[in-house]
């Protein structure tokens, strides 16, 4: 994967000075795309040759569903006729990864067992950013196995708090 993301990282820097104007328009529809861009069956048909470069432009813009303006329009263009829409997905998280960086804050996912209520988030979220000492763009995923509590991931830190993390922790006590 490394030979992916030296691809992708002249197209995010290139991206984010550009977008300098409209960073979270520009996040926007980026994510859309590198969503559509994931998808293998998509690059099946990216790859074959009897497929153009305006047919697979066709394709992504129509199933990403969300407005390109003319930048994200040309945008899309190079990467598709540079044959670099498998890159995609690795240039929207190095994007990302800019933003991130010039505002000073990170992404986090919380694992919940449970769905998280908008209005308990908001004080999950305010706690999370004081314990990790700066501001976090949380995302919230279900996660049964964890039984109760959250597990949070910030980089490469990680906070777990959930029921499976304490009884695996009694039993390693119990065990030694």
């Amino acid at each position: 994967m490394a030979e992916l993301a030296t691809i992708a990282r002249p197209y995010a820097e290139a991206l984010f000075k550009s977008a300098k104007s409209d960073l979270n328009g520009t996040a926007q529809w980026l994510e859309a795309l590198a969503a559509v861009a994931g998808n293998s069956q998509l690059l099946q048909f990216a790859d074959n040759p009897k497929v153009t470069h305006q047919q697979v432009f066709d394709v992504v813009s129509d199933v990403a569903k969300v407005q390109l303006p003319p930048a994200a329009t040309n945008f899309l263009r190079a990467v598709i006729e540079n044959g670099r829409l498998p890159a995609l997905p690795e240039i929207a998280a190095q994007f990302r990864a800019l933003k991130n960086a010039q505002s000073g804050s990170s992404d986090a996912v919380v694992y919940s067992a449970f769905p998280i209520a908008a209005s308990s988030l908001g004080d999950v979220a305010g706690v999370l950013e004081k314990r990790f000492g700066r501001k976090l763009n949380l995302t919230v995923q279900e996660d049964p196995s964890l039984i109760g509590g959250i597990r949070v991931v910030v980089g490469d830190e990680v906070l777990d708090t959930s029921v499976k993390a304490r009884l695996e922790q009694m039993k390693v006590a119990l065990t030694a």
